[in-house]
């Protein structure tokens, strides 16, 4: 139907329709005809066996290009498509797809790769069957068969007498069955006009508008994918349910797990799901409790309670008690009667997958929790390190290696720096390391990293990169960029189990206006953009927006985590960027970074990071220090240090005291060396308001924190630098040194 949409669903009868006997007929004559390579010419392809064989067919057949245009069709294919207007097999099918185009595409490119290729799509007007099978390089058979919908073949769902609906995601009604339009009297477009009241719960009682008026059915819900559910109308708990083995044959092929429970909660009946589901283990007079467990009180006290009315109906998640596999159902009762006796009827969802996630849930929030301990503690914690570290500094000076307490103090100072590498482990595995940012240019950085990637996607898989040929700079960790990269590059990777192109492309763009997509909003400016596009099997859109959750994951098990995008995503959030996703299932996907343009500024950045310790004792400097550290401990150690390197050093246990300290307008301060965090006044604060009358004093600032814990802050303060706790004197005394230097 032109304009119309058509529903692509999974091939599962398609097979049987088309004959075993048929494919194996068009296999062998294709093997036996011998069709060789075109060479440029279309008779020499198809050779005058083949044309007799589709000539034969009843079913519209066409021979194709690659690029789709008709060479060859049979006399079923003419009569149902005019030739003189469609020169090619798209234009053929315009009256039937809305977009031929895209779903002969998908085809082909199966095809292509594995040799021929089947699918099954349902319109408005029918089903289509299309079945493609590779001929030879640029060179494909199709066979195009129309069924009607009163021809389609039925799923195992249609077969059930039950009234059964499709409703996509926005509740519009795709489809009914026949009961379903005998019950309600006609087709019903949308749940919200069959059902009285919204939402629809599975599971439960719920009340629809019928032929003969209004009546209450117990709704079962099966997952159809691509947001789509089938919803299964029940006889209403409290009427009369199929009696007997006979009866219940009724609900045998229902994709529901049923369980019939008598008064004592033995299993009377159950259908086919419901084996499946459960295994072997169940059985007729089998005890409930048997079967399941995890419900946290007795199960026979709360079949009593239901069957009493005295419990309000809600689903309980049980586990099975199977020992091959783990498995959760969801599990609601009813009440029914059957021939004048109670009974309750059970309906079990699968809900395994539901409790995986949970459990992941509460894996993130236990991650989550281990980070924010670490940030807590990382600041008392490395107050302890620095001062066993420094104190141990200062008696190592005083000794030399030929004195007995020598390696004792090296032994300390070594599992000291142990511990604080413990501490920088906790960090990073809670995400919340400090970056390092520095000005990149993204030529360079993939220059560097070009080799490794090469490396990852291996011999089947081409790497290729385009540049801008003017690349501004940026400002990122390198690091974590790179990482970024890598994570990017293996997805892409892994898409492309054939092979096939990487393509990595930097330019630069100009926003004029605000870009708005995916709910966020990229701010006008200049940008550095980085785009990794491969040719994979591209993403569903029903997941595209997922892929950024931690623990999603479209790979098999064992074959991904699900972290890799949400910790690329983190990354370059933290960076200031922005990371978008665009995909095509069958052509490819394409991951797009957007990175602010660093704008050049004349004055060095104010945020420096500390360069490394230089071997060797620093030579004697002079020089006037305000150290301010409410940690007794390290502010002994760090004054003594100083002193011993030829500084002089005044010292304040807090902000407070520091500024009464500067009211003496005689001092000549030359840097302060500062605690971040602190009672009363913090850091930043203090030193603010201090360089209002001292502008040219320069700043170290220490911290057990990470820097981007207070970064913002630190960049508004000229000619200072972090320094992380835990330091040793070595860092500190070389730190102050460049400061003044």
């Amino acid at each position: 139907m032109a304009g119309g949409l058509a529903l692509v669903v999974p091939h599962q009868t398609a097979a049987l329709a088309l004959g075993a006997s048929a494919a194996t007929l068009l296999v062998t004559a294709f093997a036996a005809i011998g069709l060789r390579r075109r060479a440029g010419k279309r008779e020499k392809l198809v050779s005058a066996g083949v044309a007799d064989f589709i000539a034969k067919d009843s079913t519209p057949s066409f021979i194709t290009t690659g690029d789709g245009e008709i060479i060859r069709q049979n006399q079923a294919a003419s009569a149902v498509f005019d030739r003189s207007e469609n020169a090619t097999l798209a234009a053929a099918l315009k009256d039937r797809f809305a977009n031929p185009v895209g779903i002969l595409y998908r085809l082909q490119s199966r095809a292509t790769a594995s040799g021929s290729a089947r699918e099954e799509v349902i319109t408005r007007n029918g089903t289509v069957r299309l079945s493609v099978h590779e001929l030879s390089t640029d060179c494909f058979i199709w066979r195009i068969e129309l069924v009607t919908a009163r021809e389609a073949p039925r799923a195992a769902q249609e077969g059930v007498s039950l009234p059964m609906l499709m409703a996509g995601r926005s509740g519009a009604i795709l489809y009914m069955n026949d009961a379903a339009r005998g019950l309600a009297g006609g087709r019903v477009k949308s749940l919200d006009r069959l059902f009285t009241a919204m939402p629809v719960i599975p599971g439960s009682l719920a009340e629809i508008t019928s032929a003969e008026g209004n009546m209450q059915v117990l709704v079962a819900e099966v997952s159809a994918g691509a947001g789509r559910r089938a919803l299964y109308l029940l006889p209403p708990p409290e009427g009369a349910m199929p009696a007997g083995e006979q009866g219940w044959e009724t609900l045998q092929d229902l994709p529901v797990p049923l369980i019939k429970v008598g008064p004592d909660g033995t299993v009377q009946t159950f259908n086919r799901m419901a084996a499946k589901l459960i295994g072997v283990s169940l059985r007729h007079d089998t005890q409930l409790s048997q079967l399941m467990e995890g419900l946290g009180r007795s199960i026979s006290d709360w079949l009593d309670d239901t069957l009493a009315g005295r419990l309000a109906q809600k689903s309980e998640f049980l586990r099975l008690t199977r020992t091959d596999r783990e498995v959760f159902v969801q599990v609601t009762l009813n009440r029914v009667t059957e021939e004048g006796q109670p009974a309750l009827i059970a309906v079990l969802q699968d809900a395994t997958e539901l409790k995986s996630l949970e459990a992941q849930f509460v894996q993130s929030q236990k991650m989550q929790a281990i980070g924010q301990l670490a940030g807590g503690v990382a600041h008392d914690f490395n107050n302890l390190l620095t001062a066993i570290s420094g104190h141990c500094d200062l008696l190592l000076l005083r000794h030399d290696q030929g004195d007995p307490d020598y390696s004792d103090l090296v032994q300390i100072n070594q599992n000291a720096n142990r511990a604080a590498a413990l501490v920088g482990q906790l960090l990073a595995f809670s995400r919340k390391q400090t970056l390092r940012p520095e000005t990149l240019d993204m030529r360079d950085t993939l220059a560097d990293l070009t080799h490794l990637l090469n490396r990852l996607v291996g011999e089947k898989v081409t790497l290729t990169l385009s540049h801008d040929p003017v690349l501004a700079p940026i400002r990122a960790d390198k690091r974590q960029l790179e990482q970024v990269l890598m994570n990017l590059v293996v997805n892409a990777r892994d898409a492309m189990p054939a092979g096939g192109e990487i393509r990595i492309v930097t330019e630069v763009c100009e926003l004029e206006k605000p870009l708005e997509r995916d709910r966020v909003s990229v701010p006008a400016g200049q940008y550095v953009t980085v785009q990794v596009n491969d040719d994979g099997t591209g993403i569903a859109p029903d997941k595209l927006q997922k892929v950024f959750e931690p623990f999603f994951t479209t790979k098999r098990t064992g074959e991904g985590t699900g972290l890799g995008l949400s910790t690329a995503y983190g990354i370059v959030k933290q960076t200031g960027g922005f990371i978008f996703v665009d995909s095509v299932p069958g052509q490819g996907t394409s991951f797009t970074l957007y990175f602010p343009v660093l704008e050049v500024q004349p004055a060095p950045s104010p945020r420096a990071s500390v360069s490394k310790a230089q071997n060797g004792p620093a030579e004697r400097a002079d020089g006037v220090i305000l150290l301010v550290e409410d940690e007794a401990p390290v502010r002994a150690f760090a004054s003594r240090a100083l002193r011993l390197r030829g500084y002089t050093v005044l010292e304040a246990e807090s902000a407070e005291a520091a500024l009464k300290t500067l009211e003496d307008e005689s001092l000549d301060i030359d840097v302060f060396v500062t605690d971040v965090v602190m009672p009363g006044m913090d850091g930043p604060s203090w030193v603010r308001e201090a360089l209002k009358d001292r502008p040219g004093v320069r700043v170290v600032f220490v911290s057990g924190y990470a820097e981007d814990n207070f970064g913002e802050a630190q960049a508004k303060i000229p000619n200072s630098v972090f320094l992380p706790k835990p330091f040793s004197l070595t860092d500190l005394t070389d730190t102050v040194h460049n400061q003044l230097h």
